[in-house]
């Protein structure tokens, strides 16, 4: 049997960790960590855990609570990037660039340089791909998910839109 800290939530049915079972589970992750030869029941002994089974699954919570917090530093290091490169971009939308040719500015009749607007072209180009960057990096981008129903009734109105379209075209005779 399990330690009542441990157990799931009875509401929510999801495991919420009180501190005191999030102490025991880190402990656990350290005995684990620095003795990897020993065993996990070994483990749930030292710590006070009820079976070898309990150790584990608190040795794996702090794995995996490891790895999000490792996917969330990674990801705001990303975003920091994203957002960098998008204000290198922005100050490229925002100057002025006039227009070269053969290594000379071109200017026009009245003696004043041309303003070159392919610069700024790029720069909102680059800033749509920043944009879509951080789509994908944040997941919203991702396919929703659509429900059984949902693609039952899609087929039932392509099965009316197939039967109306058949018999409202009774000129199309192929027969004749």
């Amino acid at each position: 049997m399990s330690h009542p800290w441990d157990r799931p939530h009875s509401v929510t049915g999801k495991f919420e960790a009180s501190q005191a079972a999030a102490d025991r589970a880190a402990e656990a992750a350290r005995l684990r960590a620095e003795n990897p030869h020993m065993t996990y029941q070994q483990i749930a002994d030292a710590v006070g855990y009820s079976s070898k089974g309990d150790a584990w699954r608190a040795v794996q919570r702090c794995r995996e609570a490891v790895l999000r917090q490792a996917g969330a530093e990674l990801i705001a290091s990303e975003a920091q990037q994203l957002d960098d490169l998008f204000v290198h971009a922005m100050e490229v939308l925002e100057r002025d660039h006039v227009m070269v040719s053969h290594g000379r500015i071109v200017k026009g009749d009245d003696g004043n340089p041309l303003l070159d607007d392919g610069p700024k072209l790029a720069a909102v180009r680059e800033m749509r791909q920043i944009r879509e960057s951080y789509r994908k990096l944040f997941g919203l981008d991702a396919p929703s998910r659509v429900s059984v129903e949902a693609e039952q009734l899609g087929r039932e109105i392509g099965k009316l839109l197939d039967t109306v379209m058949d018999t409202e075209d009774p000129g199309d005779d192929t027969n004749a």
